[in-house]
């Protein structure tokens, strides 16, 4: 017959617990308008005044290497035992390439980099700022990732300025289409070269042709590799000077910082709270 009896109090406790909850954040209004304002102009002004990022992107697709003739693969065997390679790295190798450091290094070196990268950089153990410092602020500029489905490459370049992104990602698909042309046709005329000095060197006629047709691909190759200057990738959509910017997210910021500047208040609010509730106590004491 009693519980009944006390369950109207537990409630009404629930309910003064409430007003008391609320009556503390409305004594603390002002703290919690102070410190929230003060979160929320400093995340402005951060928004505002922190670096902009642009990033520019150019799309790749991996270049068609199906006019080579079909004979080369039946033949590589043979190719192979007579010292020449003439399966290339497939189509992983140019991918590899791209994001390899020995291909980053040799574009900064190539294009004087260094001075722009390091130009904020500062050296953390003493030592003289180096190639290696501005390969590793290089690999935080550059991105590259490739769908699976497709098969595309996105070759992504995050900078200071608009106009030196897409400069500097267009220059480095010319620069890895240059660079694996001219491998491919050293490659190819050196085995050029050996499969007609084998085939001057021996008078077996099955051993010969087999040779001539192994030197017929090489030969295309040469060729292919001659008058294309888009060797490696195919450049889908090239990079432009991006409208937007990446970075800062001025709007983002200010409304987190905003957020994080309430919720600190509230908790500075109740914080307080509790601790002029623990010295009440003391003060009362006589």
């Amino acid at each position: 017959m009693n519980e009944p009896q006390n369950s109207l109090p537990q409630a009404y406790d629930d309910e003064i617990d409430l007003w008391a909850l609320w009556d503390t954040v409305w004594s603390g209004r002002w703290l919690i308008i102070a410190i929230t304002s003060l979160f929320a102009v400093g995340g402005i002004a951060y928004a505002l005044m922190a670096q902009e990022w642009w990033r520019a992107d150019v799309v790749l697709a991996p270049a068609d290497k199906k006019a080579l003739p079909g004979a080369l693969g039946q033949l590589g065997g043979l190719a192979s035992l007579a010292g020449v390679n003439i399966g290339g790295g497939g189509d992983q190798e140019p991918l590899a390439v791209l994001r390899s450091k020995g291909f980053a290094r040799a574009f900064i070196t190539e294009q004087d980099l260094m001075p722009v990268l390091l130009k904020d950089v500062k050296s953390t153990d003493g030592k003289p700022l180096d190639i290696r410092d501005a390969l590793r602020e290089f690999e935080k500029v550059r991105s590259v990732s490739d769908d699976k489905k497709t098969g595309l490459v996105t070759l992504g370049i995050r900078w200071k300025d608009p106009e030196t992104a897409a400069s500097w990602a267009n220059l480095l698909v010319k620069r890895l289409n240059e660079r694996l042309r001219v491998e491919a046709l050293a490659e190819s005329q050196r085995n050029v070269d050996f499969l007609q000095k084998e085939m001057a060197s021996t008078s077996v006629v099955s051993l010969q042709q087999s040779m001539g047709r192994v030197l017929e691909g090489e030969m295309q190759k040469l060729m292919l590799a001659r008058g294309n200057e888009e060797f490696a990738f195919k450049v889908i959509d090239p990079a432009t000077p991006p409208k937007r910017r990446d970075a800062p997210k001025r709007a983002l910021v200010a409304i987190v910082a905003t957020l994080a500047g309430g919720f600190l208040s509230l908790l500075a609010v109740f914080l307080r709270k509790a601790i002029r509730e623990r010295r009440r106590p003391a003060s009362g004491v006589v």
